[in-house]
C-alpha cells in the first residue's frame, strides 16, 4: 500500500515561484488526510512558506507533511511548529568556487540576456541556484526563455567539467541548482525513508523534470515509482486519482 506521496514544487504543484492555486491547495489538504506527503524542491524555506504553506486551508494535517528545501539538502517537520532536522550547508570556500565557476560557465556559453530581474545567483546555504533571468522574473517571460532546456544544457555541460565534485541539475523554468555531491532528490527520498520509516516501494514521486539532467531525475535511481507530469493541472488529476484509491482503502 502506498503511504507517502513525494512531490516536486515548481512546475508540479505550482507554476515557477507562484503560489498554490485554491484547487491545488484543497487537493493537497485532502491528500494529507489519507497519506503522508513530502515536497522536495530547489527553493529555500521562505519560498515554501510563501508558495505553499500559507495557502493550505487546514493546519491540523501538517503533521503528515514533510518539507525538503534546496533539493533535499534541508528537512523540516511539523511538531507544534516547523522544526529543521538537518541542513547540508556549503563552506565559504565551496561557495566561492561554485560561484566563480558558474560565472565563467555563463560567460563562455555566450548566452545573451536582454534583461534580468534581480540577481541571477542565489546563495541558499546548502545550494547555489542560478536563475537565468533573475530571481524575480515574470512567469510568462521565464516560460518562453528555455522551454526545452537547450540554453541551460550549455551551461550545465561546462559546470559538469569544472565542478565534478558537485551535483549540477536543471529545474524550474530557468534554473540550475548546484549542491554537494550525492545531495539531490534521491538523497531526500532516502532521508524520508529513514526518518519516516517508510519503504521506497511504499512511495510515489511526482515531478515535471524527471528527464536526464532534470533536477527530479535523481529520484529515479532510488527505485521509487515515478510519475512524470507536464504541469500543475496534470498533477491535480493525478492527486484526484490517488485520493480516490487511498481514500477507499482508508475507509476500509
Amino acid at each position: 500500500m502506498i503511504k507517502l506521496i513525494v512531490f516536486d514544487l515548481d512546475g508540479t504543484l505550482a507554476e515557477s515561484k507562484a503560489s498554490l492555486d485554491p484547487e491545488m491547495a484543497a487537493l493537497l489538504s485532502g491528500l494529507l488526510k489519507v497519506a503522508q506527503v513530502a515536497v522536495i524542491s530547489g527553493g529555500d524555506w521562505p519560498q515554501f512558506e510563501k508558495q505553499m504553506l500559507s495557502k493550505l486551508p487546514e493546519k491540523q494535517s501538517l503533521k503528515n507533511l514533510a518539507i525538503l528545501p534546496t533539493c533535499g539538502t534541508k528537512y523540516y517537520q511539523y511538531k507544534s511548529g516547523w522544526k529543521k532536522l538537518y541542513a547540508e550547508d556549503f563552506t565559504d570556500d565551496e561557495k566561492k568556487k561554485i560561484i566563480d565557476n558558474l560565472n565563467k560557465a555563463v560567460e563562455t556559453s555566450k548566452i545573451k540576456f536582454k534583461k534580468t530581474w534581480s540577481e541571477q545567483i542565489d546563495d541558499r546555504g546548502s545550494q547555489i541556484t542560478f536563475s537565468a533571468l533573475g530571481q524575480k522574473a515574470p512567469l510568462d517571460v521565464k516560460k518562453k526563455w528555455d522551454p526545452h532546456f537547450a540554453k541551460r544544457k550549455k551551461i550545465k555541460q561546462r559546470l559538469d567539467q569544472s565542478l565534478p565534485e558537485f551535483s549540477v541539475q536543471m529545474g524550474g523554468a530557468t534554473s540550475i541548482d548546484i549542491t554537494k555531491p550525492g545531495i539531490d532528490k534521491a538523497y531526500g527520498i532516502y532521508k524520508l525513508q529513514h526518518i519516516l520509516s517508510i519503504k521506497i516501494k511504499e512511495m510515489i514521486f511526482i515531478g515535471d523534470a524527471l528527464f536526464n539532467g532534470g533536477n527530479d531525475h535523481p529520484a529515479r535511481k532510488t527505485g521509487v515509482v515515478c510519475i512524470q507530469v507536464r504541469d500543475p493541472d496534470e498533477t491535480k488529476r493525478v492527486i484526484e486519482g490517488i485520493i480516490a484509491c487511498l481514500g477507499t482503502k482508508h475507509k476500509k
